[in-house]
């Protein structure tokens, strides 16, 4: 397949493994002359484009020709730009075509139901520092303690999560991270967690404790290590207690309803929202059918398709929830002086995309054609089944991290250019390519690269289902789960002392 004319109406076709100049390509009919070497994964006109067209894209527009354009030639940063806007106003016009939630009989899975009437997949137990001062202990005591107690086929190891926060916070800033902090602990995968206080910290037990709430004192220990000799054999003494009470669960029959999936991307290229997030989507839509909830967050990489999630809002409420979210994303780069439209990296655009406009239109597709049935604030815990936004970065390790803090009991992850991180919860890794599934194979976990090469989307989209299912029953191992890949983000506001 030399191109791929994603819709009728498109300027422009993708080249998924480049074009040579003075090549000829075939498109819907009629023979094109390659004007320009065309890089893999990149972008090619069909017709000439004048100076101040639209370009459209999946039957979009993604930007505005800044030079005439010749049918042929390379299309990308050179010769189109962003048309995004700041704070603007939108209007509510639901469009249900195709947009559906729990039609089907509900469905189970095999998993670890808590006291709290959610479901793990995985029996964890973290090992997370109130404060950056304790990520050392945390990490030792992680570490003995997998030796003492290995992981079994009902308990899946300590994991511990370091990360940069906990002291010289204040006000929003201490709070998102506290309340990403509770949520890791809430999380359904956590059978237990064991806090490492330092004792000083901003963050002190008896700042976090109201944030953290009532626990379950034999799921949930605090450890201050300033006030005990040995910080680490009293660590190990209270991880050996939660392990006693973790290790008592086992998998047992729950409904779908208990299933939580996030979806998020990260090294996108020109195919990702060609092959990879459009599986995802019409797998969305199956767990979605079957009465679990997907949440989709990385709202920057809304901008410029949120109306199509706007139109599928289940109510006019919701559809309001999902304005404040875009404007206030869009007013916090503001207040930094900053603009949204440039949000892509470098290797974005290396990789075929060309504005934040085409990256959204491609990003929003893992959410496939579902009803939006809620809107969460970074921090928030999911509370409805369905189709879920949540407002965080489109930073991977602060995006998923805040899913996984929601409630997520499982990551899937859609890449064009790889990326190894692993997050705190399974991530179910999927390549865009095959060049890179083949390349990446200890990264990667599934290859949407074979739709490139005749396999149908909707059989394509069943083997991937079945796969996570056996990756939510504990059947199959994530890639960065075998490579002990995890690791936490969080959202940075505010000043430091």
């Amino acid at each position: 397949m030399d191109v791929i004319r994603i819709d009728e109406r498109d300027l422009v076709v993708v080249a998924p493994t480049g074009l040579r100049k003075g090549q000829s390509v075939e498109v819907t009919g009629r023979e094109i002359e390659v004007l320009d070497g065309i890089p893999p994964c990149h972008k090619m006109a069909v017709q000439d484009i004048a100076a101040g067209t639209t370009v459209l894209k999946y039957g979009c527009p993604f930007g505005v020709a800044t030079r005439d354009i010749k049918q042929g030639q390379w299309v990308h940063t050179h010769n189109v730009r962003s048309e995004l806007e700041g704070i603007v106003s939108y209007r509510y016009e639901p469009r249900m075509e195709g947009a559906r939630i729990g039609e089907e009989e509900e469905r189970y899975f095999q998993g670890y139901l808590r006291k709290d009437n959610q479901a793990g997949i995985r029996n964890y137990i973290f090992v997370i520092p109130t404060v950056q001062c304790a990520n050392g202990s945390a990490q030792r005591i992680a570490a003995e303690a997998n030796a003492r107690f290995p992981v079994s086929d009902h308990f899946d190891g300590f994991i511990a999560l370091p990360h940069a926060y906990g002291c010289c916070q204040v006000g929003d800033d201490l709070l998102n991270m506290q309340e990403i902090l509770a949520g890791l602990a809430r999380n359904p995968n956590a059978g237990g967690t064991l806090f490492l206080s330092l004792g000083c910290e901003v963050n002190a037990p008896s700042v976090f404790n109201p944030i953290l709430g009532d626990v379950d004192p034999d799921a949930v220990k605090i450890l201050i290590m300033q006030e005990v000799g040995d910080e680490i054999e009293e660590g190990l003494t209270r991880c050996s207690e939660i392990y006693d009470y973790v290790n008592s669960f086992r998998r047992t029959s729950v409904p779908f309803s208990k299933l939580v999936v996030g979806v998020n991307c990260g090294g996108s290229d020109g195919l990702s929202g060609i092959t990879a997030n459009p599986l995802v989507g019409e797998v969305s839509g199956m767990i979605i059918r079957r009465g679990g909830s997907v949440i989709m967050t990385e709202v920057p990489e809304m901008f410029g398709a949120e109306q199509f999630l706007m139109n599928r809002a289940q109510d006019e409420r919701i559809y309001n929830a999902i304005v404040e979210m875009i404007n206030d994303y869009k007013a916090y780069f503001e207040s930094h002086g900053e603009s949204a439209i440039g949000n892509l990296t470098q290797g974005n655009q290396a990789g075929g995309l060309t504005t934040l406009e085409e990256k959204s239109l491609g990003c929003i597709q893992k959410g496939g054609t579902a009803i939006v049935t809620d809107v969460l604030r970074s921090g928030e815990r999911h509370r409805k089944c369905g189709l879920v936004l949540l407002s965080s970065a489109g930073n991977d390790f602060i995006g998923v991290t805040s899913q996984i803090a929601a409630g997520c009991n499982l990551i899937v992850f859609t890449t064009g250019r790889g990326t190894p991180g692993g997050f705190a919860a399974p991530t179910f890794r999927i390549s865009s390519n095959t060049a890179l599934y083949e390349k990446k194979g200890h990264w990667i976990d599934f290859n949407a690269g074979v739709l490139l090469e005749g396999s149908g989307i909707k059989e394509t989209a069943v083997s991937l289902y079945e796969k996570i299912l056996l990756t939510v029953n504990g059947e199959y191992r994530t890639r960065n789960e075998v490579n002990k890949y995890f690791e936490i983000g969080i959202f940075k506001q505010g000043i430091t002392i």
